[in-house]
């Protein structure tokens, strides 16, 4: 039966839809008029870009796509204190909550925005705990089309509903959004935030806050939104400042890059923890202990003594002839050059001015000396020690009027001094130095002494390549190369909007139980202040780096102990026959650890196919087939997806025999999340979901190095759906949990 208001619903939908058209005709027209000639001067093209920039920022913000404009309306009492009904008259207001503020013609609010304090009850809202409300109304649309209404009543009589029963807000909305199918990007989660979620979106910004979340739980929904009502609630500093989003992999970047735009906020950055480092790319690959050791945080003090070792004393006397006269650099007088300069603050390369700037000195005073010597007199204010700046003559000159100034202009491009300079302290790209130092064992053998033991420095060592831009960075490597270039500062004075390391107001980290401290220490390096959300599952990491706990991820930031942990225990995801599975892989993975709570059932038991010999890649393509088909009618004119979780090994193989079967498949760097069929090694699935998910070969997975971690991700990718695909010995964790179905009744098992 529909429900009785759903008429006068649709009509303010239609009335707030037709007032977001004239607001986008608006911005179309200061857009236009803004390219109309208004004269050529620098002030009337200036005021020309910045109208632009507005009109085009207004535009995008205003863009909705096929998502929903309003999703929710809140009525209130009114009366008494606080927002709640108390003593007094008591009336009643309305809001409607939308993803934007529409205002009318006479620019009353029309459409509350989703950020504004006022909505917030909307998410919080409990029968315990009102906050004022009398109903809170959650809309289901298709498109601009009301389908049906979702009421929930704070009265005495209401409170004991649904609101209380299920501890969730408007279940049925959010079941309706669970059911949906699914495509290669996520959509946002702003018509069905939860009250534990909403408690972290508004989350005050000074500060790292820590979100512990288990698969499913919307962890990195959460922290998209978090960053939306951050620069909603903080728009001056936060706009100017920046705000940036770390993802675990690119792959992962495009299934995220349309919520926040979605949520009418574009300025955003977006990268992975490699991609941070802008001048160099990992192309190659090396032993998984080679990249932990260089995740290790003692390369950070290793990478110190690098750059130490390059500031170093002339091992000989240099001559340089100055007109009739030679002058000479002793290596006793270039050591205390060198210690000079290392006494000074700043990056390397920056100290490289101060030394110049000490050895023109020095020279000065070494031509005053010897004037001295060929004139045969003593005069005032002889040089003392070199390098102590004293010339002997007014403003610096000695007698042949040879100050620091002119001997720099003489000098500086002599082979000699330029030899010299660069033994005591060359100036250094962060690749140069690294290609140097790993390609010569002994200066990583004296470097590591007491730091890293002689086996582990033994792995660092490589063979030089011709040049630094001929070798073939690893992943590892980016994060070394990042510390160096902070150690060492840009080369030139020029570089520094290249070199310089762009820092932000706010920073965003998904997966951080994944990253090694020398890559957390590379994202510390572009928080303004320390604000921060890190969101990610201390059962899920399956990096180099496994952490215990989150102390030991933000042990790496500058945080400087201000930061504060806190979780989600709700799975949305998986549904219960999938969670109670993975729930058996999680006890050998992390003892202890309890797994979120789903939401719901499906009664679609996961299905176990065990392959023959030799027929792994044939019964992989008969499980696609067989969840293809089962996704196709999941939903709305969409077709549902489908993901391949494969063992690297397999990868190709598998792919292969999918494309020969007919299937269109997208992977990693050919298409992913394109196709209905994505086929992706474990790591690149991290934070991604599925309608249903085929695990292939899950022994292969447990023999990693994070094995039955990597198998509980892997297990709970799927939203609907879960077939796993064997050949060899299933392991005994998965084996005996399948049996049961993690303790209830028997699963499926079929044979291709």
């Amino acid at each position: 039966m529909a429900h009785p208001d759903l008429p006068a619903e649709q009509s303010f939908l239609d009335e707030a839809y037709q007032r977001l058209e004239v607001l986008r005709a608006d911005a179309q027209a200061q857009l236009k008029e803004a390219f109309i000639e208004r004269g050529g001067t620098f002030q009337s093209y200036t005021e020309r870009d910045i109208r632009v920039r507005n009109s085009l920022s207004r535009l995008e913000k205003l863009e909705l796509g096929r998502e929903a404009l309003v999703f929710g309306r809140l009525d209130r009492l009114v009366g008494g204190g606080d927002g709640e009904p108390g003593p007094g008259p008591v009336g009643e207001e309305s809001y409607h909550i939308g993803r934007l503020a529409i205002s009318d013609a006479q620019h009353e609010p029309l459409v509350v925005d989703w950020r504004a304090p006022v909505a917030e009850p909307f998410y919080r809202a409990t029968g315990a705990h009102p906050m004022g409300l009398r109903l809170r109304r959650h809309f289901l649309s298709e498109g601009r089309h009301l389908v049906d209404l979702e009421d929930e009543l704070f009265t005495p009589e209401g409170s004991d509903g649904s609101v209380r029963a299920t501890g969730l807000s408007g279940p049925g909305v959010l079941m309706a959004a669970l059911a949906r199918a699914h495509t290669g990007r996520m959509r946002d989660i702003v018509a069905t935030v939860q009250a534990e979620q909403d408690e972290i979106i508004r989350a005050p910004l000074p500060g790292a806050l820590v979100v512990q979340g288990g698969p499913g739980t919307g962890k990195t929904a959460v922290a998209l939104h978090r960053a939306a009502y951050l620069l909603y609630t903080h728009r001056f500093p936060l706009e100017g400042q920046g705000v940036l989003v770390v993802g675990p992999n690119p792959t992962f970047l495009r299934y995220i890059d349309q919520v926040l735009p979605s949520l009418g906020e574009t300025g955003v950055e977006m990268s992975t923890a490699n991609g941070l480092y802008r001048r160099a790319r990992a192309s190659g690959a090396e032993p998984e202990a080679v990249a932990r050791l260089k995740g290790d945080p003692r390369m950070a003090q290793l990478l110190r003594r690098a750059v130490r070792q390059r500031q170093r004393p002339l091992r000989r006397r240099v001559d340089v002839p100055y007109g009739r006269l030679t002058l000479s650099v002793t290596p006793e007088a270039s050591e205390e050059l060198v210690a000079s300069a290392r006494r000074r603050a700043g990056t390397h390369n920056a100290r490289r001015r101060a030394l110049e700037a000490q050895l023109w000195r020095h020279l000065a005073a070494e031509v005053d000396r010897l004037e001295q010597r060929a004139a045969g007199s003593s005069l005032p204010g002889a040089p003392g020690r070199p390098g102590d700046g004293r010339t002997g003559g007014p403003g610096g000159a000695g007698p042949g009027g040879a100050g620091p100034v002119e001997l720099a202009a003489s000098l500086r491009r002599r082979p000699e001094v330029s030899e010299m300079l660069e033994r005591m302290w060359p100036r250094l790209s962060a690749e140069e130095l690294l290609h140097d130092f790993l390609g010569a064992p002994a200066l990583v053998e004296a470097a590591a002494r007491g730091l890293l033991s002689p086996a582990e420095a033994s792995l660092l060592h490589r063979p030089r390549s011709a040049t630094a831009e001929d070798v073939a960075w690893t992943s590892a490597d980016i994060a070394l190369l990042d510390e160096a270039s902070a150690l060492l500062g840009p080369t030139r004075r020029s570089d520094r909007e290249v070199d310089g390391v762009r820092t932000y107001g706010h920073i965003v980290v998904d997966e951080a139980q994944d990253l090694t401290p020398m890559q957390l220490r590379m994202v510390g390096r572009r928080s303004l202040s320390g604000s921060m959300t890190l969101v990610g599952d201390i059962a899920q990491a399956t990096g180099a780096w496994a952490p215990a706990s989150w102390r030991d991820v933000v042990g790496h930031l500058p945080v400087r102990g201000n930061w504060r942990q806190v979780g989600l225990s709700v799975s949305y995801r998986a549904p219960a026959e999938v969670m109670r599975v993975a729930a058996r892989v999680l006890s050998v993975a992390l003892p202890g650890t309890l797994p979120p709570e789903p939401v719901r059932d499906t009664g679609e038991a996961p299905v176990v196919v065990e392959a023959g010999p030799g027929g792994l890649e044939e019964a992989v393509v008969a499980a696609v087939a067989t969840e293809v088909a089962a996704v196709a009618a999941v939903g709305r004119g969409e077709d549902g997806s489908v993901g391949v979780l494969v063992p690297e090994p397999a990868l190709e193989g598998v792919s292969a025999a999918l494309r020969a079967s007919g299937t269109a498949v997208g992977m990693v760097g050919a298409g992913a999340l394109d196709t209905q069929v994505s086929v992706l090694a474990l790591q690149d699935a991290k934070g991604l979901e599925f309608d249903s998910v085929v695990v292939v070969e899950p022994a292969a997975v447990l023999a990693t190095a994070q094995g039955a971690r990597a198998l509980y991700v892997a297990l709970t990718r799927c939203t609907r759906r879960l077939s796993i695909v064997h050949q060899q010995r299933l392991p005994q964790v998965l084996a005996s949990a399948l049996e049961t179905g993690g303790g209830e009744a028997p699963l499926e098992a079929e044979r291709p």
